[in-house]
C-alpha cells in the first residue's frame, strides 16, 4: 500500500464543495487524514480567495486510477474539464504524492511540483505529515516549508477555524 497525499482546492461554494469531496472521498478510503484548512488568494487570475487543504489516505490502487477517480468527482461537483489552468474552480483534486514513486508520464506528474512553489500546498503538507520526505531529496516537508518562510518566498495562508468531516467522523 502506497500513503497518497492529494490537495483539495475550491473558490466557488468552497465549504460545499470541499465538504461534498471529501465525503466521496471518504466513501471509498475510511481512514482519511486531514489537514488544516487554509485560505489563500487566487493564484495566476483575478478571482475569489481559494479554501485549500491536504488529504493522506493509503492505498493499492494504481495513481493513474486515483487520478481518474479524481476527475469524476471534479465533474460531479460541476467542475468544468479542459479550461483554463488558472481559473475559478469548484473543486480541485491534485494527486501530490503516490510513495516515493517519481514519474512524469501518463498525465501525471509525480510528485506534483505545486509541493515546490506554492504555500497553499505545501504548508498543509508540512502540517499532516511533517516527517515526511521529498521522493527524491534528503528534506522533510516541514523542513521545506521553514526554509520557504525564511527565504520569503511563500507567504503562509490564513488557517480557518473549520474542518471538513468524513463519514466516519458522523
Amino acid at each position: 500500500m502506497a500513503q497518497v497525499f492529494v490537495s483539495i482546492g475550491s473558490n466557488q461554494q468552497r465549504r460545499k464543495h470541499i465538504q461534498a469531496g471529501i465525503t466521496r472521498l471518504g466513501q471509498r478510503l475510511p481512514d482519511l487524514l486531514i489537514s488544516p484548512v487554509y485560505e489563500t488568494a487566487a493564484v495566476g487570475f483575478e478571482g475569489d480567495p481559494f479554501l485549500n487543504l491536504v488529504i493522506g489516505f493509503e492505498s493499492d490502487e494504481s495513481p493513474e486510477a486515483l487520478n481518474e477517480w479524481f476527475k469524476a468527482i471534479e465533474i460531479e461537483q460541476g467542475r468544468q474539464q479542459g479550461g483554463k489552468k488558472f481559473a475559478p474552480r469548484t473543486l480541485d483534486l491534485d494527486l501530490l504524492l503516490y510513495g516515493d514513486r517519481v514519474q512524469a508520464q501518463q498525465g501525471l506528474q509525480l510528485p506534483r511540483d505545486e509541493i515546490e512553489k506554492y504555500a497553499f500546498v505545501l504548508q498543509p503538507l508540512a502540517d499532516i505529515v511533517p516527517d515526511g520526505v521529498y521522493p527524491g531529496r534528503d528534506q522533510t516537508f516541514a523542513e521545506m516549508w521553514a526554509a520557504a518562510l525564511a527565504q520569503g518566498t511563500m507567504m503562509p495562508g490564513q488557517r480557518i477555524e473549520w474542518m471538513p468531516v468524513t463519514a466516519n467522523d458522523r
